[in-house]
């Protein structure tokens, strides 16, 4: 993803570099006025060249590829703006995002009610934003020959609370009688809590004793330097690795399905199809900056970035109905109390937007 961003900036720079050139030799005739930054309404007006000052954003590091690409190209038509983006995990987002430290927090999940809670005691409101669609990927070792598709009833029997799976045999009949590794997201990370409540019922119930990290290319490095390993992270990680990586089938019920655009957009990867999110601070909205970037985002070259880095994106109604949220500045979550296995965002919002307009 660092080569596609790099690329893309750099070919951007060329751009702008030969368009500059043809301006001096044709002493500036025909030459395109500023951009307008992207979007309407209070930021009317404001244009590339006057927009400045800095953004901070932290938190999952499965959305951070999102927003590093966002940041990359919004700067590069936007040089006064400066936007930083951490990887501290979702939890350490939300915890970062209490504290007032950034103002855009990045989210492998939904909140929970607790952080929801922690916002509201340190005066912070918030406005929840999808951003995307990901599908977690449960990968082997590329020379694993025996684990081509697994149930959820058997990642329930190796990830669960109080699991004593320690060997392949012990996972299915007919697996070798090899020591199993495990990798895994940590725990702060909404990866972490979306695969615990899709596999074992219940977010944050999970064994203790794998490698854990909130950092996925630890978790891909981790699985493709041993034979014997399991793991679970993002798609997009997955994708990007393949090459070193087996990818396993899942099992929820209907038949094995492998992720991918179509079985994550159609429902049919269950239950480890997931919504990206971010969440942006209130007082942070109204800045002029803050309010292009998150247009920027949710418009049309924002969401062929997110294809460009391996997510998958919203239908266009979503984006829609997301930016006329960001717009109406509504604040609070869509869902209830953190992660809601198989989940679609575009109902949620349609759902959202049928009752603003009713008045209920």
């Amino acid at each position: 993803m660092k080569n596609f961003r790099t690329h893309r900036a750099a070919s951007l720079r060329a751009s702008l570099l030969t368009a500059f050139a043809l301006c001096l030799l044709t002493l500036n005739y025909g030459c395109p006025a500023p951009r307008p930054s992207p979007g309407t309404g209070s930021t009317a007006g404001v244009t590339a060249s006057n927009l400045s000052g800095e953004i901070k954003v932290d938190g999952s590091s499965t959305v951070a590829p999102i927003s590093e690409a966002m940041a990359e190209e919004f700067q590069a038509a936007n040089s006064g703006v400066r936007i930083t983006v951490g990887t501290s995990g979702t939890g350490g987002g939300f915890k970062k995002f209490a504290g007032k430290e950034i103002d855009v927090s990045d989210a492998s999940r939904p909140i929970k009610t607790a952080e929801a809670e922690a916002l509201t005691k340190a005066g912070i409101e918030f406005i929840e934003i999808p951003v995307a669609y990901d599908g977690l990927a449960v990968v082997v070792n590329s020379k694993n020959t025996w684990a081509n598709c697994l149930t959820v009833a058997e990642l329930k029997k190796v990830w669960d609370t109080g699991s004593t799976v320690s060997d392949w045999s012990q996972v299915r009949a007919g697996f070798p009688r090899q020591p199993i590794k495990l990798y895994g997201a940590g725990t702060d990370s909404g990866t972490f809590d979306y695969f615990t409540d899709a596999v074992n019922g219940k977010e944050g119930a999970s064994r203790s004793d794998y490698t854990a990290s909130e950092d996925d290319n630890t978790l891909v490095t981790g699985v493709a330097g041993d034979g014997n390993a399991l793991g679970y992270f993002g798609f997009a990680y997955y994708e990007e690795n393949k090459e070193r990586l087996k990818l396993v089938q899942i099992d929820g019920g209907d038949g094995c399905v492998a992720p991918s655009v179509e079985t994550v957009m159609d429902g049919s990867y269950q239950p480890l199809s997931r919504p990206l999110l971010i969440y942006v601070r209130k007082d942070a909205a109204s800045r002029p900056e803050v309010q292009a970037f998150i247009r920027y985002f949710l418009g049309p070259e924002g969401r062929k970035l997110v294809s460009d880095v391996g997510y998958i994106p919203l239908p266009d109604r979503a984006y829609e109905l997301a930016l006329e949220r960001f717009e109406k500045g509504v604040t609070g979550s869509m869902f209830t109390g953190g992660s809601q296995v198989g989940v679609k965002i575009e109902d949620l919002l349609a759902k959202e937007a049928a009752g603003d307009k009713s008045g209920n």
